[in-house]
């Protein structure tokens, strides 16, 4: 199962127990769906839950029930479709609607007063219209209707909510998307699909405690290199002087001592021969001895 049809499940979940929300559930789902005209309602969608979840919400929400049903057994995409004249006109009289040939979808806000309406609206376009990428691979939700009004309604709705999605068009529909895991997570807990939410946001921390190692492991890396590169260098500038000088023992004890350090430890870092010198030395002591060797070797 998809993570897109398991938000959609969750959202499935939820009870009609007030009309109006079942109203405004309705709406949503008939101005994201694929036909909404005066002569057909159809509505077709892959995703089990919301399948069974259709008859129950047009029966709460209109008393009415679809004149086409998909076999209890379908797999895949399912259609449900109205095509009676009266149960049309009882659908579009609870949006205060009239039937024409020349019906032109806007949202009507008087549906949509409470904000449990609102939800349940957002919720019902969603389920009809909406997807939603799994996060662990990229954060994208998306609300797709070929009405354009309604979706530039749809976005001043949305805006009175707290959110602030994108708008752009795709084949013809006119889409609205977010792309931020806090916001599609938030999205989906004023739906009511909590455990959703959750999962959107596990799936950012674990994503940004992946790329924190990341990065550590890198700038570990980058500053092993750096240690053996200045090592190397180190050494090639101490054999350098042993040659000129005639060997190790003629140069001053402190220098010799820090000399032997690096040869005998090269992948150490200078804090660390900075330890292992007797007497202990600091590391800046260190580090300037090591500097007069190379200034030695050049001379």
């Amino acid at each position: 199962m998809s993570f897109s049809s398991q938000a959609k499940a969750e959202l499935c979940q939820t009870r009609l127990d007030r009309k109006s929300c079942a109203v405004a559930e309705c709406y949503g789902v008939l101005l994201y769906c694929n036909t909404f005209s005066p002569r057909e309602i159809r509505i077709i969608t892959a995703s089990p839950d919301f399948a069974a979840r259709l008859p129950r919400l047009f029966k709460r929400a209109f008393s009415v029930g679809f004149d086409t049903l998909p076999p209890a057994d379908t797999a895949g995409k399912r259609s449900f479709t109205v095509t009676d004249p009266e149960k049309l006109a009882a659908v579009f009289r609870a949006f205060d609607l009239e039937p024409s040939g020349a019906l032109s979808h806007h949202i009507n806000f008087a549906v949509l007063e409470e904000d449990d309406c609102r939800a349940a609206f957002v919720r019902g376009a969603f389920l009809a219209g909406g997807s939603v990428t799994d996060p662990e691979k990229r954060y994208h939700l998306e609300l797709a209707t070929p009405h354009h009004a309604v979706s530039r309604e749809a976005f001043s709705l949305l805006l009175d909510m707290g959110f602030s999605p994108k708008e752009t068009q795709r084949s013809g529909n006119a889409l609205l998307y977010f792309k931020q895991a806090d916001a599609i997570a938030d999205f989906f807990t004023a739906l009511g699909a909590p455990a959703t939410a959750m999962d959107i946001m596990t799936a950012k921390v674990e994503k940004e405690m992946r790329n924190t190692v990341t990065r550590q492991i890198n700038c570990d890396s980058a500053n092993a290199d750096k240690t053996v590169a200045a090592a190397q260098e180190q050494i090639a500038a101490i054999r350098r002087a042993a040659k000129v000088y005639g060997g190790l023992d003629a140069l001053p004890e402190p220098l010799r001592d820090a000399a032997l350090l690096r040869i005998t430890n090269p992948e150490a870092s200078l804090a660390d021969l900075a330890q292992l010198s007797y007497p202990p030395v600091s590391k800046s002591c260190l580090s300037h001895r090591l500097k007069k060797i190379m200034s030695l070797a050049k001379e």
